[in-house]
């Protein structure tokens, strides 16, 4: 919203010294958000008024050039050389004489062209700053004086403030909004343009009715016959709306938009000999189209609010109007008209169309519903003054029936919102000051005015005693803390393990937690897996992602992808999140009412519809995991990395992971590894399947994994105990076994693990570590060698080799009998 401030200060008294700063500055404190203040037309100078005495047309040039003796005010007239075809002898015009300075630090000269001498330049809008372009010279009104200084005469030179409008603001989108807030703000009178006397009215003016109150509660309509299509917009007015950043287009059009402007109540004009039969403001019937102002064929909703006559749809309430029913060139008679909309349904309707209008901009923000009366009287008037029309007897007043909205407040209530020593009396006075009726002692009953929908509540009424008295006087105070039990085991494991990751070398990624249906065919999931069901957003950010994930993985290859693609050939990524999974027998969820605390029943039924949402933790990695260099060649990541990302975690969690074979979507079906602790399943690690890289366009051999923290934590030990440490040296026995080549790594260790706490060496037992695989000649065709380190370590002695040598051979026989290993050289 740009306001000008010459129209702020001719409804609020300012003081003569307040300069536009200051008052940018008290509408900040005020809680408005005040963008930017800008001068214009200060830098326009020597431009004065002048009539054209004589024209002559200079011949032999591919563009019309005319010579005009002007009358500027001297003892003799100007020559000026002129390319506009829009002026004739007689009309006054402003001129810019020698010397003289245009908007953008344009300077004008006599200089010669066309063979004629121009002492100085006529100005068209677009020359002077009041439109981005003209077609031709600005004609002034017949009664002008000569030699008058144009920029006084216009009232070019003005401050502009450029106001943000918060959606709960609406009233502030107009200038009696915005002078009612300075004149509060500097405690001076208030004149409200809209405090006008309304004739007394003894018929209506153009049949019109409502036939849906829910989208439209008041529809007033005014009528005028003999209007001149060609009646001048005046001067004033031109200069106004381009400050406020509109352009000028006809007087009619010009009216309702200045209006429109100083009330914030939007008009819309009907040619009178366009419409047929009477209005009705209506709901969309299927199958319904309308040609709008723009000159698009528009589909309409059964949700969209229309203006129709007896030929259907005119308008789109309170967004665009039809182009049927348009103001033209020819238009003498004419229907003004002025609503209250909903203004829920019309930020709809304009969504829904993608469409934006000056119109719609308040509506759906919220006007003043005692507007449409006052607006339409004054477009008339307006009318009749400025271009001819006669005004008929009479006015449409189609009305719903709307509650009045009370208040009650504690008259303390705002101080203690805000901590200061207010008062029944200044609380009463800034509820006075924007305009609520307020009557009550201790308990005050508060009636809203009716430009501000927006006060719905007590605490509505609060901010606006704070927001008046002055944010910046709310002391500053630290915040007193309160004790609390610090964050719980689930917090602690997933800080824990972002730690443990990102030490690890891996860099954290936070993604959005939307997904496509097209990712389930692109992770290879089968048609019934359980992620596959997901809940679909009724609103979401792009309808290429409609979708709740309920795993972490489609995000994070994406992420991987386009790091890849910048030039990061070596990326390890993790990230940890909520996934969303519905629950196949969840009721439908309630709607509890805004207006109190839900009950605990209430809450009960909502929480019983919403889905599971366990917290994961994923990891991917691509190329190498240990980069080249002088000291080798480097090692690229495999499942082995995967697998060992989720070894880290667990171990931040104190808990042991078995590692199984498994088969499981996106991972390759020989390269997958099924996660568990203590018997339950946590996860999943490996390298991905080729179709799944070939999908996400991945290099082939990437890997991930995702571990399940909301199962892996009621495993967790709790409170982390230093070990025991020994002061007996380690015995350590190497073992060599062949096993078929089918056979995971995993199955072999919990054999020989099984072995030793057979033989009742469990506690002796420190670790069991493969070091080696080897495939070849040596071990036959369809095997592979397995090399463990186990690692022996009493608390109270020295092992012997006797001792450590009968252990091995426990394990060895263990896993003899459970996978068929041999030792090998056996």
């Amino acid at each position: 919203m740009r306001v000008p401030v010459s129209w702020l200060r001719e409804y609020a008294e300012l003081p003569a010294e307040v300069t536009a700063r200051d008052i940018a500055q008290k509408l900040i404190a005020a809680g408005l958000e005040v963008e930017s203040v800008d001068a214009v037309g200060h830098d326009v100078t020597g431009v004065i008024t002048g009539q054209v005495l004589e024209i002559e047309e200079l011949a032999g040039f591919k563009k019309p050039i005319r010579f005009c003796q002007v009358d500027v005010g001297e003892s003799e007239p100007r020559g000026i050389v002129c390319g506009a075809t829009n002026f004739v002898a007689g009309d006054r015009v402003p001129v810019a004489l020698p010397g003289a300075v245009l908007p953008g630090g344009f300077a004008i000269a006599a200089r010669k062209t066309y063979g004629r001498v121009s002492d100085g330049m006529i100005c068209s809008e677009a020359e002077l700053g009041l439109a981005e372009s003209s077609p031709g010279i600005l004609i002034l009104p017949p009664d002008t004086p000569l030699g008058a200084d144009f920029v006084e005469l216009a009232g070019l030179r003005d401050e502009v403030l450029d106001i943000g409008i918060t959606p709960d603001r609406g009233y502030t989108a107009s200038i009696r909004g915005m002078a009612r807030e300075a004149a509060t703000a500097y405690g001076v009178p208030f004149h409200d343009p809209a405090a006008v006397e309304l004739p007394a009215e003894t018929g209506e003016s153009y049949p019109a009715s409502i036939a849906d109150p829910t989208g439209c509660d008041r529809f007033v309509l005014r009528e005028v016959r003999g209007f001149a299509p060609d009646a001048p917009t005046p001067l004033w007015m031109r200069v106004r709306l381009t400050r406020a950043g509109m352009r000028s287009v006809s007087l009619a059009v010009d009216v309702t938009n200045y209006l429109m402007l100083e009330l914030g109540q939007p008009l819309h004009a009907f040619d009178r000999a366009k419409l047929t039969g009477p209005v009705v403001v209506r709901r969309a019937e299927p199958g319904e189209r309308l040609e709008t102002l723009d000159h698009v064929v528009r589909d309409l909703h059964p949700d969209d609010v229309l203006i129709t006559d007896a030929s259907g749809p005119i308008s789109m309430a309170g967004t665009m109007g039809g182009l049927h029913t348009e103001i033209d060139e020819k238009s003498t008679d004419m229907v003004i008209e002025g609503a209250h909309f909903s203004a829920s349904d019309l930020a709809r309707q304009g969504r829904r169309h993608k469409l934006k209008s000056e119109a719609l901009y308040r509506f759906e923000r919220g006007v003043d519903r005692e507007l449409p009366l006052v607006a339409t009287h004054k477009a008339v008037r307006m009318l009749a003054e400025l271009g001819g029309a006669e005004i008929l007897p009479g006015v449409t007043h189609a009305e719903a029936p709307a509650e009045n909205v009370t208040i009650t407040i504690p008259a303390d209530h705002p101080d203690r919102v805000a901590g200061v020593a207010y008062g029944r009396d200044t609380v009463v006075k800034r509820l006075r000051d924007v305009g609520c009726e307020v009557t009550g002692d201790d308990v005050l009953t508060a009636t809203p005015p009716s430009w501000r929908p927006d006060l719905r509540d007590p605490n509505d009424l609060a901010e606006e005693v704070i927001r008046l008295e002055g944010y910046e006087n709310i002391p500053a105070r630290a915040p007193r803390s309160v004790a609390g039990r610090g964050l719980t085991p689930a917090q602690r494991l997933r800080r824990r393990a972002g730690r443990a990751l990102a030490a690890a070398g891996y860099d954290e990624v936070i993604n959005y937690p939307f997904v496509s249906a097209g990712d389930w065919d692109a992770l290879q999931l089968p048609a019934d897996d359980a992620r596959r069901r997901a809940l679909r957003l009724a609103n979401p950010l792009t309808e290429d992602e409609p979708l709740l994930r309920t795993t972490l993985l489609p995000a994070l290859l994406r992420t991987l992808h386009r790091n890849i693609g910048r030039g990061f050939a070596d990326v390890a990524l993790f990230e940890t999140g909520l996934v969303y999974r519905p629950r196949p027998d969840a009721p439908t969820p309630p709607r509890p009412p805004v207006d109190r605390a839900p009950t605990a029943e209430e809450l009960a039924a909502v929480q019983a519809a919403l889905p599971d949402q366990p917290l994961r933790v994923a990891v991917v990695l691509a190329g190498h995991r240990e980069p080249a260099g002088w000291w080798g060649e480097g090692r690229p990541a495999t499942w082995a990395d995967a697998i060992e990302a989720a070894r880290i975690i667990a171990g931040e969690a104190g808990v042991e992971l078995e590692v199984k074979a498994d088969r499981h979507a996106p991972w390759h079906p020989g390269r997958c590894a099924a996660l568990f602790a203590d018997g339950t399943l946590v996860g999943h690690a490996g390298e991905l399947h080729p179709r799944v890289t070939k999908a996400y366009d991945l290099p082939a051999r990437a890997c991930a994994m995702e571990l399940d923290l909301s199962r892996l934590e009621p495993k967790a030990s709790g409170t982390v105990v230093a070990p025991h440490i020994a002061t007996y040296p380690v015995a350590t026995q190497d073992i060599a076994l062949t096993v078929a080549e089918r056979v995971p790594a995993a199955e072999v260790e919990a054999a020989l693990r099984a072995g030793v706490e057979a033989h009742g060496a469990g506690d002796l037992l420190e670790s069991v570590r493969l070091f080696d695989v080897y495939t070849g000649e040596q071990v036959g065709e369809g095997n592979k060698s397995l090399a463990y380190t186990l690692r022996f370590r009493a608390s109270d002695r020295t092992l012997t080799a006797e001792e450590t040598t009968a252990v091995r051979d426990a394990a060895v026989a263990a896993a003899a009998e459970r996978v068929g290993a041999v030792l090998r050289g056996a």
